[in-house]
């Protein structure tokens, strides 16, 4: 229901973040629930593994690009990196910030580590690509 407001009134619309609280996914089986910090780690693990675009099940606003980084320069892959994990976390109402990057190159995998500080504190986070 949408609440009535009359021209001599003042309309105040609270907004509030929905609970944070979502099933426990491993590597086997979703079993229990996890919360807050627990639950974003899970929800940056999901827009981090999805390749965007590629799924009609998500918008096209969810997701990371990172097959068309395959097979080119280091420097550039580092750079994108950063943007594409910033723009795709940063959408989240729960995350602040993503900064310090670090990358560690072998062979043709790189390691991207960043801080992602978060209403519920900060968690580092390991995301590798292939390069």
């Amino acid at each position: 229901m949408i609440p009535a407001a009359s021209i001599d009134s003042e309309l105040v619309i609270n907004e509030e973040i929905e609970t944070s609280k979502t099933y426990s996914l491993s590597d086997t089986k979703i079993q229990g629930m996890g919360e807050q910090l627990e639950a974003l780690k899970q929800a940056i693990y999901k827009v981090l593994t999805t390749e965007k675009y590629e799924h009609p099940i998500y918008s096209f606003q969810y997701g990371i690009e990172l097959q068309n980084l395959v097979g080119k320069d280091i420097t550039y892959v580092k750079m994108e990196l950063v943007r594409r994990i910033q723009e795709c976390l940063i959408q989240d109402e729960r995350i602040s910030s993503v900064e310090n990057f670090s990358f560690t190159v072998n062979g043709d995998e790189m390691l991207c580590t960043f801080d992602v500080n978060s209403i519920y504190g900060k968690v580092i986070i390991g995301k590798e690509v292939s390069v």
